[in-house]
């Protein structure tokens, strides 16, 4: 377990220790924002139920407006909610507004300002031809369509999908409860003083923020000091709040106070893999203790949030059953500035982004990558990625990168 692996390999292997979604449950609709669905959306009705008009004008037959103009006799009125009842003949018209049910019988709108009207007679001064402006029964979706697959995310387009089907509840699954525990003697939280020889816990409420955004409840264990009874007894209560996931932050190198990892293997973890080629991150670690997932991210603050995207988020994907929590995520560059040829670690430089006349952005690597400094990352738009010993290159040559400043799923 003390070799390097890459970051493929890491990420399957975390995935592969997922046992499965967690369970499902039915939620309404209105509190379903940002859930995963467990189950396909089916329609249950169809949409439009009947034939509507895209257009203010009059339902007409086609084959009466052959020969222009033509006078028509106005027989009711079809309105959004008030439908025409009847049905239209020979020389007939109707008065039909947008999303108004088509009166059987007409097969076609003349649009409002091809028309004439007084009283009951109104005059066709042009053509039309038959199903002109008007949207056929099922033109979005039919009963019985699969319009959604389990594993999606609900966001606003979804949710009107879902209510449009006829969906008041939907089944999704539950969040995954994600512990996270920052250790170090160093650490005080957001708002406590400090001492000259402490910084302030930062990481956690990161991760939080990720896992919260990708789906999962965070539970915050707060800060465990550099002993094995504080760690363990952290470790218990992760336990005991029945989380799925438990993340570390720190401590799980090779220091003397670097106790992570013996704390937790004494707890009963089977280590899944430590340490990985990549860079920031290295000292990455993943386990399970029993039923539950046990990811160690580094301790240096942007190694802690590189790894979160990269590892932790897919993971929590993987929980609530996304058949894509491990797809990449990257998307074509072009790079702003030269760069040296690469070593064996799998690089991700915090970056900024231009726009190139032609769309594709080009990123720009900061000049300063040490994973402590979050100032770097807070004005990055994107992690540039270089491969392990990828060779040198030059600025305009293609790359890949991570943006940053889109959602996570």
């Amino acid at each position: 377990m003390s070799g390097l692996i890459s970051v493929a390999e890491a990420l399957a292997r975390i995935l592969a220790s997922v046992p499965g979604p967690v369970e499902a449950e039915t939620v309404a609709l209105a509190e379903a924002h940002g859930r995963t669905l467990a189950a396909d959306i089916v329609a249950t009705r169809t949409q439009p139920p009947f034939p509507a008009s895209a257009m203010d004008g009059y339902a007409v037959r086609a084959v009466d407006l052959a020969t222009v103009p033509v006078s028509l006799r106005l027989v009711g009125i079809s309105a959004a909610g008030h439908g025409f009842s009847g049905s239209i003949g020979p020389g007939d018209t109707v008065r039909t507004f947008t999303g108004a049910p088509v009166p059987d019988g007409a097969d076609a709108i003349l649009i409002q300002e091809d028309a004439d009207a007084k009283g009951e007679t109104v005059t066709a001064r042009e053509s039309v031809t038959a199903e002109k402006f008007i949207r056929p029964a099922g033109l979005d979706f039919r009963d019985g369509d699969v319009l959604m697959r389990a594993g999606e995310t609900l966001d606003a387009r979804r949710l009107a999908l879902a209510a449009a089907s006829g969906h008041a509840m939907v089944g999704v699954r539950r969040r995954p409860r994600v512990a996270i525990l920052a250790t170090g003697d160093e650490l005080v939280r957001p708002g406590e003083a400090a001492a000259w020889d402490q910084i302030v816990a930062s990481n956690g409420l990161a991760v939080a923020s990720l896992a919260r955004e990708a789906g999962a409840d965070p539970i915050d264990l707060g800060i465990a000091g550099d002993d094995l009874d504080s760690l363990k007894a952290s470790v218990g209560r992760a336990r005991d709040a029945g989380a799925d996931l438990l993340i570390t932050l720190g401590g799980a190198s090779v220091g003397d106070h670097d106790l992570v990892q013996r704390a937790l293997s004494d707890e009963g973890m089977e280590l899944g893999f430590w340490r990985v080629a990549l860079r920031p991150g290295k000292p990455l670690m993943h386990g399970r203790l029993g039923p539950m997932l046990a990811i160690g991210l580094p301790g240096n603050p942007v190694s802690s949030i590189v790894c979160g995207l990269l590892f932790v988020v897919p993971a929590i994907r993987a929980l609530l059953g996304d058949p894509h929590a491990g797809a990449d995520r990257s998307e074509p560059a072009t790079l702003g500035r030269d760069m040296a040829e690469n070593d064996k670690r799998q690089d991700y430089l915090r970056a900024h982004l231009d726009m190139a006349p032609d769309r594709v952005p080009i990123a720009t690597p900061e000049t300063r990558q040490d994973s402590s400094m979050l100032a770097v990352l807070g004005r990055s738009e994107a992690l540039l990625i270089r491969e392990p010993h990828a060779p040198a290159a030059r600025k305009g040559d293609p790359c890949r990168i991570i943006r940053l400043d889109r959602r996570i799923i």
